[in-house]
């Protein structure tokens, strides 16, 4: 029996409303993307396999919302209860402000199955898919929480590789993955991003700071717009130049830099 095969007829015993599903199944065992009580918002999310799957993933506790350009029929059982639909292009904003509003301000995760309507002729259907996948990225940026999480479907090819670089600007780490469940001529790939980095600094970038307190370690802190700096060799009171090495969500590091 083909992997196809397979996968089909597992999301008919199942329950699941595509083979799609065993996917988004495969990635969140993979790097735990989604978490009971999370918000998600499911882009693309017609006919609703994904949507089932973060429904069980986020628990009684949590929301998903599904967008789509087609209408997602309900689904069945109690997780229709933490399912919400919405019928709308998100590249409009009144979609968005719906989105928004939804999620009552906080989304832990966007996770994206986009596919362009395929052509038949490469090139353009993956230049559409990696169209649908920046799309994706910029709701997904614009949504996201500290923290918050983010798949996307995008098939290999052209410009794929400075995609993935502009998502590693924006999460704390970045891998991308095929999973079983996907078909075995399909060229798609995941890309995983965890970890969204809303800090005011980004890696590498140099400024100076006034060291405003001494953490348990001994290293001083610094605090730009609000966001917390370790800075070792360094005592209250002083005033550096600093480059920064490393950040996470709530705070980052960085080194003194010696100025003559």
């Amino acid at each position: 029996m083909s992997r196809k095969d397979d996968y089909y007829n597992r999301a008919k015993q199942e329950g699941y409303r595509s083979r799609a599903a065993y996917k988004l199944k495969q990635i969140d065992n993979l790097e735990n993307v989604i978490s009971g009580g999370d918000t998600v918002v499911d882009l693309g999310a017609a006919p609703g396999g994904w949507l089932q799957v973060a429904a069980e993933k986020v628990g009684p506790q949590g929301t998903v919302i599904g967008v789509d350009l087609q209408r997602i029929k309900p689904l069945e059982g109690s997780i229709d209860e933490r399912v919400e639909t919405i019928r709308g292009d998100m590249t409009e904003d009144r979609t968005r402000d719906r989105v928004t509003d939804a999620a009552d301000g906080t989304v832990d995760a966007v996770i994206s199955d986009m596919a362009p309507n395929m052509s038949g002729e490469y090139s353009l259907d993956q230049a559409r898919s990696l169209h649908l996948a920046r799309q994706a990225f910029e709701t997904a940026l614009e949504l996201l929480d500290t923290g918050g999480n983010f798949v996307v479907k995008v098939f290999e090819g052209p410009d794929v590789d400075d995609f993935r670089a502009d998502i590693e600007d924006e999460f704390q780490y970045v891998r991308a993955t095929s999973p079983k469940a996907s078909r075995e001529e399909s060229s798609e790939i995941y890309l995983i991003g965890k970890g969204r980095l809303t800090a005011p600094v980004r890696p590498g970038d140099e400024l100076e700071v006034e060291i405003v307190d001494v953490g348990s370690e001994g290293d001083g802190i610094a605090s730009v717009d609000g966001y917390r700096l370790f800075v070792p060799s360094t005592t209250e009171g002083d005033v550096v130049t600093v480059r920064i090495d490393d950040v996470k969500p709530n705070f980052g590091f960085a080194q003194p830099i010696d100025q003559d």
